[in-house]
């Protein structure tokens, strides 16, 4: 029987720029809408008391960005993986991921992309929501360690929107 739960908190990208058409997709910044929420995603995970033991970061400038800010708004001292896989992965790449580096991990969180994460959000929960910019998700997951994550049978314990935090 398992009696041990993990968190899987699921974090979209703050808003990025479209202003510069030379850059790359994966090379995006943030705007200014997407700094302050961050920043305010930041300080609801201090808050809350819900950082995780891990980040796993994308490499894409406005993941990797909001990352930084969302850290540096809650004073968070833990461990960052930051990875390029993450860029465009889907539900059940989101989960290998996962399964592989969470670790020894009670907290996990992905900082990533739609659409993988709203369907690893749906996959996991039986439920979709619609994950705007910044969105913050938790999910329990009733696992003993995270090799044994699977795309299903998680329960959805919250979700944040930053424009609701004011």
């Amino acid at each position: 029987m398992i009696t041990t739960v993990k968190t899987l908190l699921i974090l979209r990208h703050a808003k990025s720029s479209w202003d510069d058409d030379s850059l790359s997709d994966q090379d995006r910044p943030l705007n200014k809408r997407g700094k302050r929420a961050a920043h305010r995603m930041g300080r609801l995970l201090d808050e809350e008391n819900l950082w995780p033991d891990l980040i796993l970061s994308s490499t894409a400038e406005r993941a990797a960005t909001t990352t930084q800010r969302v850290t540096e708004a809650g004073g968070f001292g833990g461990e960052i993986g930051y990875l390029h896989e993450l860029y465009g992965a889907g539900p059940h790449d989101l989960v290998d991921i996962v399964r592989e580096l969470g670790g020894e991990a009670g907290s996990v969180m992905i900082v990533a992309h739609n659409p993988g994460l709203e369907d690893l959000v749906q996959q996991m929960t039986g439920e979709y929501h619609r994950l705007p910019t910044a969105a913050l998700v938790r999910i329990l997951v009733p696992i003993e360690n995270w090799g044994d994550l699977e795309a299903d049978g998680g329960t959805l314990a919250g979700i944040w929107l930053p424009r609701e935090l004011d």
